[in-house]
């Protein structure tokens, strides 16, 4: 019997009616239309469906819709800062951490959080953290370069320096 779910999405209240099996990342994509978060493996095992609910990064196809009741809910497309760039996604463009572009969007959230929990990560904690988060294109070299510009610039505010 499908089930109303509301929650805060990018700082708007939102809903949908899903049923109880479907997944976070379904939600976003098939019934509220937010393609940003993307399914690579449906295991939990690559990290391109990475969002924040309640300020943490988790796996959204690991966790179900009906679990975001009341939840504050942020995905890639509610990054952004007053339609500029956050100086996460500055810096993962400057410092050319992406190809294809799959993984982006899971590591930036990603970033974030550990940004969030640890303002100034060395190149081994970066590393660490990215352990759930597979990119098939580009290494890593440049991704952790740009978590480290991306952490500069939120620390200090200096988004010249991305």
């Amino acid at each position: 019997m499908p089930t109303k779910v509301t929650f805060t999405l990018n700082g708007e209240a939102a809903g949908a009616t899903v049923e109880p099996r479907t997944l976070l990342v379904e939600m976003l994509r098939e019934n509220l239309r937010l393609t940003g978060t993307h399914v690579g493996c449906d295991t939990s095992q690559c990290g391109a469906c990475v969002v924040h609910v309640d300020g943490v990064s988790v796996k959204s196809c690991t966790m179900l819709a009906v679990q975001t009741e009341g939840a504050d809910v942020r995905t890639i497309e509610g990054v952004a800062i007053k339609g500029e760039l956050h100086p996460m996604q500055r810096a993962f463009h400057e410092h050319h951490a992406l190809q294809c572009g799959f993984c982006t969007p899971g590591m930036i959230m990603s970033a974030l959080d550990l940004v969030k929990q640890n303002p100034d990560p060395t190149d081994s904690e970066i590393r660490a953290w990215l352990e759930g988060n597979f990119c098939r294109c580009t290494g890593y070299q440049n991704i952790v370069r740009a978590i480290e510009a991306g952490a500069e610039a939120m620390r200090t505010g200096d988004l010249a320096r991305v």
